[in-house]
């Protein structure tokens, strides 16, 4: 069965009054008490915070939040996603057993090799190639949208939103 719309009326119902001081009227509001004190009702960035949390003091040196929620949530998983055996593993298996895979830690380390060899091969072909380094800097200016994640990041005061 399908629900179709096919009309919609609106009157005006006059002023309500809100309880926001609670009382008997209805439920109240509960206020934020401090600042950070909100819930984060983003799924995707409540997951990639808890990535972040996971990831804290597990590499050293120069390495930015972004890089390791990059390189684990992107470059390896991906990575990953590409083990056939690892796909008819988590199908037919609960998340315990297949955490519990020996094939699970052989396949994370040929992803770690993998991405490395990727990623060395084409950095070098970046490095050595003007063109290469156009094109790029061309894509995220366009569909990568470098200049408006920039602005957004910036949360500059009075300007619309991109």
């Amino acid at each position: 069965m399908v629900l179709k719309l096919t009309h919609h009326r609106m009157r005006d119902i006059g002023q309500q009054k809100l309880n926001l001081l609670g009382g008997e009227a209805g439920p109240s509001l509960t206020p934020i008490t401090q600042v950070g004190s909100g819930q984060m009702q983003d799924k995707h960035k409540l997951r990639l915070q808890e990535i972040i949390l996971a990831m804290n003091d597990l590499f050293e040196g120069e390495i930015t939040e972004g890089d390791a929620v990059a390189y684990v949530d992107t470059v390896l998983k991906e990575k990953m996603l590409e083990s056939e055996l690892l796909r008819s593993q988590a199908a037919v298996n609960t998340k315990e057993q297949f955490g519990n895979s020996p094939n699970l830690s052989d396949k994370l380390m040929n992803a770690i090799m993998d991405a490395m060899a990727a990623h060395q091969t084409m950095s070098r072909q970046v490095l050595n190639s003007d063109n290469i380094r156009g094109r790029i800097l061309a894509t995220l200016l366009g569909p990568g949208q470098l200049w408006e994640a920039l602005r957004a990041k910036q949360d500059l005061p009075g300007r619309a939103a991109p």
